[in-house]
């Protein structure tokens, strides 16, 4: 297939949908599709062999929009694709909708952003219209298929990210350097407790101090963001190592004896799936996208996020039972493989066959 995949972010801006779609296009490549990305600049002018274009942005009233979109059909009109793939819903993302929209080519939208915050923004009229002429807009989580529903999306379907478990391994807990951070974070043996994420209000992370103070824990928070100085003050005895990525990150996963996600309003949970990759039983609320991913009492457990204490209390029955952590983080690892980015998008381009093949019919 020849697929365009439009996105507000690609390198050298390493954010999570970048990830996406470097996965994405790493697979095509080795299955011999074409593609093209146009993005913002600045950017490099290929990926995997795959063109890259600088979409140029245009400024209306002193604010700068990216992407104009007769820019953005002269791209697409060019490279002729079968489909466009919006990889972001801001403001390349939703014109790439409407460029393909009106040249008559299928597109399929990935909604993988802050899904309960766009769609309650006043200006959410103007992305459900965008959305309005995808073939399909695609949730990663049950609950996100069920909240667009609800805002009247039409055409939802899922497709949830996959991970690199070559990366995140459990083998990296023998490496000299997570031995290190072992030894760092927990030299009397305590047991590593970790979160990863942005330090951000939704992210409801003020329930971590139900931990700070367990027998026998160390509490571990990796990330960076607007609420750290506030956390630390909340969590004095944690250690927060701040923004990691890459090998660095996966090391760290590795050094984690458990995994917790406290918030209850994700709409996927990728960093659940990255501790799982890890070989880590994992912690998160019985709400929103972990429902999707936490399978209790084999890959890990889920906590009310109405009671309070539930995640101390939670948390401190995976602590007191190394075997039970053991049996459970073996059982992640193994559910996980299921779901690595070959097979996550080699799902995807089934779907672009499914968007192409219902366009021909209507058309014809």
């Amino acid at each position: 297939m020849r697929i365009a995949i439009v996105t507000d972010s690609f390198i050298p801006a390493f954010t999570g949908v970048t990830t996406s779609v470097c996965q994405v296009l790493d697979r095509l490549a080795t299955t011999g599709h074409e593609a093209i990305v146009l993005c913002p600049g600045p950017a490099p002018s290929s990926y995997r062999g795959f063109p890259v274009r600088a979409v140029r942005g245009v400024t209306v009233g002193g604010l700068r929009l990216r992407g104009r979109t007769a820019e953005l059909e002269r791209h697409l009109a060019d490279f002729a694709p079968d489909v466009v793939h919006v990889a972001s819903l801001q403001g390349l993302g939703t014109r790439g909708l409407n460029a393909a929209d009106h040249l008559g080519i299928p597109s399929v939208a990935i909604f993988q952003t802050d899904l309960p915050g766009r769609l309650a923004h006043p200006a959410s009229k103007s992305l459900r219209r965008s959305l309005s002429v995808a073939g399909m807009t695609l949730a990663p989580s049950t609950a996100a298929m069920q909240l667009l529903s609800d805002h009247d999306v039409p055409r939802v379907g899922h497709w949830a990210r996959g991970v690199d478990t070559t990366v995140f391994h459990p083998s990296r807990r023998t490496s000299e350097l997570t031995r290190e951070l072992r030894q760092c974070l927990a030299p009397n043996g305590q047991t590593i407790v970790g979160y990863v994420g942005r330090l951000a209000p939704e992210k409801e992370l003020h329930r971590l101090a139900e931990l700070a103070d367990l027998p026998g824990v160390s509490l571990a928070i990796v990330g960076d963001g607007r609420e750290r100085d506030r956390l630390e003050q909340l969590m004095p005895r944690a250690s927060f190592l701040g923004h990691r990525q890459g090998m660095e990150l996966a090391g760290t996963y590795a050094a984690f004896d458990l995994f917790v996600h406290p918030g209850r309003h994700a709409t996927f949970g990728q960093t659940l799936q990255e501790a799982m990759a890890s070989g880590l039983p994992v912690v998160a609320p019985a709400a929103g996208g972990p429902l999707d991913i936490v399978r209790p009492g084999v890959t890990g457990l889920l906590f009310d996020p109405d009671r309070c204490g539930a995640l101390r209390e939670t948390v401190g029955g995976l602590v007191a039972d190394s075997d039970m952590r053991a049996r459970m983080g073996r059982s992640s690892r193994t559910k996980i493989e299921l779901r690595n980015w070959p097979a996550a998008v080699d799902e995807l381009v089934g779907i672009y066959q499914r968007v192409t093949t219902r366009r021909r019919l209507r058309v014809a």
